[in-house]
This record gives structure tokens, C-alpha cells and sequence, in this order.
């Protein structure tokens, strides 16, 4: 994001990465959580699970800011995400 001009703590904030996973199986292929999704990283999947329905799908895995808002849309619960930890600076020791 571009700022007119830099935040003070623009050093210490950190952006959560997230990693998303679907239960395809359970999916009924609502789109709720496609259509919902803030910074939109699924996409209607091209092949369809045992029920029928085109669960959704990880189309841009990156952009994922672990917010849980799919998990709290999902009727199905058939969608979590999960945080995916920083990678440690270098010389530095935890």
C-alpha cells in the first residue's frame, strides 16, 4: 500500500501471512467465501467433489492476510486458514 507519507511504526508492523485450506468434500459450493473474500484469493474450482458442487479453490495463495473471514462465513465449515510464520531475520536468535 502506498502511504503520502511513512506511518511511524512502519518498522514494527508486522502483515500476518495465512495459508488456506478446503475441505472439498464437505463444500456444497455455496461461493460465499469467493464472493466474500477481502483480498480474493479463491476462485471456483473447475472440478466438482462427490456431491456434485464446485468447491472453491487457492488461486493466489500469497495474498492470504489470515483474517478468518471465510471460516466465519463458511455454513459448512468446510474452510480454515491457518498463520504462516515470518521467516526469522538473519543474526538473530529467538
Amino acid at each position: 500500500m502506498k502511504y503520502w507519507r511513512t506511518p511511524l511504526d512502519a518498522g514494527q508492523v508486522h502483515i500476518p501471512r495465512g495459508a488456506v485450506r478446503i475441505n472439498a468434500e464437505r463444500c456444497k459450493g455455496c461461493g460465499i467465501c469467493i464472493a466474500f473474500c477481502p483480498k480474493q484469493v479463491l476462485e471456483r474450482s473447475d472440478t466438482f467433489n462427490a456431491k456434485g458442487y464446485y468447491p472453491p479453490a487457492v488461486k493466489a495463495g500469497g495474498w492470504c492476510v489470515n483474517c478468518h473471514f471465510c471460516e466465519v462465513l463458511c455454513p459448512d465449515f468446510a474452510i480454515h486458514s491457518t498463520e504462516i510464520a515470518p521467516p526469522a531475520a538473519r543474526g538473530t536468535r529467538p
